[in-house]
This record gives C-alpha cells, structure tokens and sequence, in this order.
C-alpha cells in the first residue's frame, strides 16, 4: 500500500494496461521481413556505435548529430578543391583623395564569393595572441604557416602594448592593435572599441590563443567571423564556450607558455590540416625579418658602445623588474645577477661583451661590477634586439627572447635554463639551430655551472673560422 499511494492517481489507470484501452486496429503485425533476427539487429547496433566512437566531430557542443563531412559527398568542378588564389590587386583610382582606397568606383568588396562557403576561403584573418613578447614571438611560424596555407590572406594581430612591439620583425601581419586580451576587467569603451573594430573588418577566421571561457567566447562570437578558433580552460571554466566557437583546443595547463617552444602545437597541426586535395602543411621554423632602418639605429647604438660588427657577443638575461626583459611566462626563474654574467664575461676572449640592459637604471649596477670601460646598450624592443643579435658573433643568455631570436638568424648561442626539462622544451633540436644548453642540476637557475658555460663558449670560435 505504501508503494502504490507514492504513484499519481491520474496515471495509475492510463499505465496499467495501455494496450487494452485502445483498439486493436490500430496495430499492425509487423512483418517478418522488417522484423531481423536478434543477431542482425546486435550486428547493426554495434556498427552504429563503432561508427559513432571512431568519427570526428567538428564541435560537438555547436550539434551532437554533427558526425564532420560527409566522406561520399561529390561536389563540382566550380570551387571545390585546391588551394585559393590570391586576389588580383584592383588598379588604384585616381580621383580619391586619400590615396589609400585600392578599390576603385563601383566595386563592392563586402560581397563574399562562393569559394568562402564551399572551399572555406579565408581572405581575413585577425589572430588575438595572448602574452607578452615571448609568446607572440613563438606565433610566427603560425602566421607563416597561415599565409602557405591560405594565399593571399591579409592577417591582423591583436596583442598587448608590449606584444605589439614584436610585429614590426614579421612582414606578413598587415595591422596590429593593442587591446591587452588578458585583461578580465577591460574598460567597457575598450571592449566595444575593440569589437567594433573587429566586426568592421568582416574576418573570416579569428585565431585566439587566451584560454577562453564564457566571456572571451562570447567577445569572440560577437566579431561575427565564420570561424571562431581558440584555447578554452582544461577545467570547468570553459563550460559553454564550446556553444560560441567553431573549433575549440583544450589546454594541458592553466598556463599555456609552459609547453615551451611548440605551445601552439594544437593549433598549428589543425591549421595545416589536409584538406581534399591540398596536403598537410608542415610548420615552417621561426624566422624574422629585419628592416634597414632598425639596423641603422642598432649600429649607432653598439658602436656608441665601443663594439664591432661581427666581434662582440651579446649577454641577455640581467636581472631586473622592468617587462622590457622579455621572459617568458612558463619559466619566470630566467634570470640572473650582474656579479654571474660578470664572471661569465671574463672567459670572452677574442670577443666583447655587449650588455643589454633592459632599464637605464640597470646602467649604474652593471658599470660598478664590470667596470665603466663594459659595452652597456639599452634595448627595450625585440626587434632592436633582434638586429643588435643579427650583427653580433653569438649570443650568451637566460631563457628570453634573445635565444628565440638568436635561433631566428641562425647565429651560435648558449642558452641558461634552471633545469633540462626547460631546456628540451623552449629550445627543441638545439644541435641543429647551433645552440648548446646549459641547465642547472638543482632546478635554480642562480645555481647554473659557470665553467660549464666558460668551455661551451669554443662555438663562437668554431663559428668565426667557419665564416
């Protein structure tokens, strides 16, 4: 009695016997022929599950039905297959005068051709880097790899004021804005600054590598861009971002950076994807362009500082607060006093040291260790570093910039990490990019083997008798 008064009244009668209370007309033997065996009816169940397990969807929070292309689809002759062509550059119109509009009178650029739709075509692309130089130094063979894959996109950039700086070495980023995407509480004239921004472009693609929840999902959908590619959180902080992004890569960790130098490993093996006929595309090696201008005034600077073209070594790496350092947020422990790279510095020889200095006020500390006859260059930008390492014999430093940038230009390098997992995974096949590691074996990098770097210093030799 007590378990039949827990049951509604209503629906007792209704579930005792629902066959009874309807006419048997409306019920039809089935027949055998739609009625398999057990075995049969096991066998298609099973095939439907191993074919559910094995396929991959495109984003399974976008529809759960959703099982990717359909393998026997055949599509035409018109867009189907191939890479796309760079668009033909329209013949400037003489009458405007601004002298920047490349489109002339009656041409309607916002029209969106099929290839968009049928090949997915990107023509604008707009990448949202999170970090600082570091991290959007490590970004580059992404952008080369975006400009192989997809011929003549116009790629923008959107970094923090210092991550900003590190795109007048690339050639193939047409603008860059600052807007700090790390920022949780921008300002709201910023945001919608930003966003209006984005949505004037009309991007096809937009690339983020802030891991995303909600919000920064959210500020990504309402760019209104085709395809909306980004990191979520490993954890329950990117619950529902998946229902706003096209494509979604989850983070190993909280912090991104600490996979070193293939932190973007995920989304540079989904954007060389093959497709069709078109291959995979392999990442291509960092590199770096230079302009001239950069390398006038980086000359003037290091000979100011009494050093030579060719015969001085730049040491990177002195201990300071300012930003201008150039770390990298998955090794904060990557960098030392002045008294080590003082001793590190007497075993040069036949070349002289050049200290960077990232802060003037860094100058008086360094003159009162090394003595006031030391080369001292200041230099806050990566891309005057990058020329002060592309005139120099070699390189000595932490784990900043200047190694990525040392390995960019091909020049010899030692690099100082706290220990050899730090150095497997910001410089990978150092042998081949001409850079000897030297780690610390108790997991500090104050602890780091001098003599190890003064016998590891025979590369710049090897590397002068070379040229």
């Amino acid at each position: 009695m007590a378990t039949t008064s827990l049951l509604p009244k209503s629906t007792s009668p209704f579930l005792s016997n629902p066959l009874s209370s309807l006419p048997s007309t409306h019920f039809i033997k089935p027949s055998p022929l739609f009625n398999p065996p057990d075995n049969h009816s096991l066998l298609i169940t099973t095939k439907r599950l191993s074919f559910q397990t094995h396929a991959k969807k495109k984003n399974p929070w976008l529809d759960p039905f959703d099982d990717g292309e359909d393998p026997d689809m055949q599509y035409g002759s018109l867009f189907a297959d191939g890479k796309q062509d760079e668009d033909p550059r329209p013949p400037d119109d003489p009458n405007n005068p601004y002298g920047f509009l490349k489109f002339p009178m009656g041409f309607n650029p916002e029209i969106a051709s099929l290839p968009l739709k049928i090949r997915g075509d990107v023509r604008r692309c707009c990448c949202i880097i999170s970090g600082g130089v570091y991290e959007n130094l490590l970004f580059f063979p992404a952008i080369q790899l975006l400009k192989d894959r997809y011929p003549g996109v116009l790629i923008d950039v959107i970094a923090s004021a210092r991550g900003k700086q590190t795109f007048e070495l690339n050639k193939n980023v047409r603008w860059a804005n600052v807007y700090d995407p790390d920022d949780d509480w921008p300002e709201p004239a910023e945001y919608t600054d930003i966003l209006g921004v984005m949505k004037n472009r009309y991007y096809d693609m937009v690339l983020s590598t802030k891991l995303a929840g909600l919000g920064h999902a959210a500020f990504l959908f309402m760019t209104t861009a085709r395809d909306r590619v980004s990191y979520i959180y490993p954890n329950v902080n990117a619950a529902g971002a998946g229902l706003l992004l096209s494509e979604t890569f989850t983070a190993e960790s909280m912090n991104l950076s600490e996979r070193g130098y293939n932190m973007y490993e995920q989304m540079v093996d989904w954007l060389g994807r093959p497709f069709r006929s078109v291959p995979r595309h392999l990442v291509p090696p960092l590199r770096v362009s230079i302009s001239r201008r950069l390398k006038e005034v980086v000359a003037e600077k290091y000979k100011n500082a009494g050093a030579e073209q060719g015969k001085y070594i730049v040491i990177h790496g002195i201990e300071s607060a300012s930003k201008a350092s150039m770390q990298s947020r998955g090794d904060t422990d990557s960098l030392l006093p002045i008294q080590v790279w003082a001793e590190i510095a007497n075993g040069l020889r036949e070349f002289r040291p050049v200290f960077v200095i990232p802060h003037e006020k860094e100058r008086e500390g360094v003159e009162d260790v090394v003595g006031d006859d030391a080369s001292i260059v200041f230099i806050t930008t990566p891309g005057q570093l990058a020329a002060l390492i592309n005139d120099s014999a070699g390189v000595i430093a932490t784990n900043t910039a200047a190694i990525q940038l040392a390995n960019a230009r091909e020049k010899p390098s030692i690099a100082l990490f706290s220990s050899e997992l730090k150095g497997r995974l910001f410089v990978p096949n150092a042998e081949e990019k001409k850079c000897t590691v030297i780690s610390s074996t108790t997991g500090k990098l104050i602890d780091t083997p001098v003599e190890a770097v003064l016998n590891a210093m025979q590369i710049f030799n090897e590397s002068l008798a070379l040229a």
